[in-house]
């Protein structure tokens, strides 16, 4: 249904500054009204975003590994592979 949504949307920038706005809005609200606070908040933001989706990328990465580990070394104990 979004695939849909999207594809049949002109003009994706339009569609999406709703959201842009509010969130710029958010950031200088708590900026008390200085926009170069706002902006710093933002880049705040977006950094710790980035940070959180690197751990779980690399919790992902780790528990994959530690999969295949468990796999190999139950193969080659003579055990079934799932």
């Amino acid at each position: 249904m979004a695939h849909s949504s999207w594809a049949n949307t002109v003009d994706r920038s339009a569609r999406t500054a709703p959201a842009r706005a509010a969130l710029d809005a958010k950031f200088l609200a708590q900026a008390e009204g200085d926009p170069e606070r706002a902006e710093h908040l933002r880049k705040a933001h977006f950094a710790r975003l980035a940070l959180k989706s690197a751990q779980a990328r690399r919790k992902a990465r780790e528990a994959t590994e530690a999969a295949q580990a468990a796999e190999a070394e139950l193969s080659a104990m003579g055990g079934e592979s799932a």
